[in-house]
């Protein structure tokens, strides 16, 4: 595992999520760096604080320095220049990430997207930086001209898009498949790391990789859920995160457009979380949702992890999150099936109130199906 200097927000909540972070891209971290703010012009950080870096980098060697906030390229530059190491911003950390998690074809198109929406706004800034001559070939550019360099993205970004727009027509084309067949479909959404593929497995009987690992999945799953003998179809998707850019939720816009098309979303929400934790989590979810585009009343909020609470606390921290009055709220633990056959039955209530047929048939072709490979 490489080794690598943290600098960070100096709460807890922005500490553990940055070393999670971290350790999903298979960094251990070494040393963190706690600062109030992390936006000053030069460095990010103030320059009493770079000499201090300076001299821990020195001593404990680092592979990379990892900055959890963005940066310009000519921060990221400046940085480099006076450390002598990589630095990843928190966007190149979160790609990182992705690729190593993507698996299935369209996924990996989907990170590539990324990667290049990443490089284009920092192309032409890049460039001027390598043709300074200071550090011929920073962050690998060559002497390419920059508008060939630009154009290069851009045409590399179209082939990728229209790749993905017929995936995107494929899907369409399941979707209207599971309609004709007359089933309903619910899908799993929240935060990374709330316990979304282990509530999948356990109302599914799967048995899909699942971790404490933020981005598990990154590909769409979906498989059949039996209610009270009734075929219905649910979906796994990849995990929410604060300050993900709008770039990278547009890159995995066609495995989230599930979320707009399914007829119930179960909101997977850790409830054992911190209240500071809590509230910025719930706060993205629900940021992340409206950028969708979906629908408020089709949402359920699963309150995983409720075995690790007591009820009181529980009923604290929904007051908190302002769903007191909402009827569709259920405390559920997937690890020890608390209130599983509950949500389930919540799930098809919210169907039959949505004055649906029942499905015509019980039985799916190719159930077996992960969407994207």
């Amino acid at each position: 595992m490489n080794s690598a200097i943290l600098i960070t927000y100096d709460q807890e909540d922005s500490i553990n999520e940055a070393k999670g972070l971290c350790d999903a891209a298979g960094y251990e971290v070494v040393h963190i760096i706690r600062q109030n703010y992390l936006q000053k012009p030069k460095y990010g950080i103030s320059g009493g604080v770079v000499e201090q870096l300076e001299e821990i980098s020195e001593k404990l060697r680092p592979d990379v320095i990892i900055y959890d906030e963005i940066l310009k390229p000519s921060q990221n530059y400046n940085l480099a220049t006076v450390l002598h190491r990589e630095v990843l911003d928190r966007e190149a950390l979160i790609l990182e990430i992705f690729e190593s998690r993507a698996s299935s074809a369209e996924s990996k198109l989907q990170v590539k997207l990324a990667q290049l929406r990443y490089e284009m706004a920092r192309a032409k800034e890049k460039v001027r930086l390598a043709n300074m001559g200071e550090q011929p070939g920073f962050m690998g550019i060559g002497k390419f001209e920059v508008d060939v360099y630009y154009n290069d993205i851009k045409h590399r970004m179209q082939t990728i898009r229209s790749k993905l727009e017929k995936a995107g027509k494929q899907r369409e084309l399941h979707r209207q498949g599971r309609k004709r067949m007359g089933f309903k479909t619910i899908s799993l959404a929240g935060y990374t790391s709330a316990g979304k593929t282990t509530l999948f497995n356990k109302t599914t009987g799967e048995t899909r990789s699942q971790s404490k690992e933020l981005f598990t999945t990154l590909t769409t799953t979906t498989r059949r859920l039996m209610i009270d003998q009734e075929a219905f179809l649910i979906a796994d998707t990849v995990g929410f995160i604060s300050k993900l850019p709008a770039y990278m939720i547009d890159a995995f816009k066609s495995t989230l457009e599930e979320l707009i098309h399914t007829d119930v979303i179960i909101l997977v929400i850790d409830i054992s979380d911190s209240i500071s934790e809590l509230k910025k989590k719930f706060s993205s979810c629900m940021r992340t949702l409206s950028e969708l585009g979906v629908e408020q009343d089709k949402v359920v909020y699963a309150l995983n992890k409720s075995d690790l609470l007591k009820n009181e606390e529980i009923e604290r921290k929904i007051e908190f999150l302002n769903l007191r009055e909402n009827k569709k709220v259920i405390s559920v633990s997937a690890k020890t099936g608390k209130n599983i056959p509950q949500l389930k039955e919540l799930i098809k209530e919210i169907i039959q109130s949505q004055s649906y047929h029942k499905p015509k048939n019980n039985t799916l072709e190719g159930e077996e199906k992960t969407f994207g490979n």
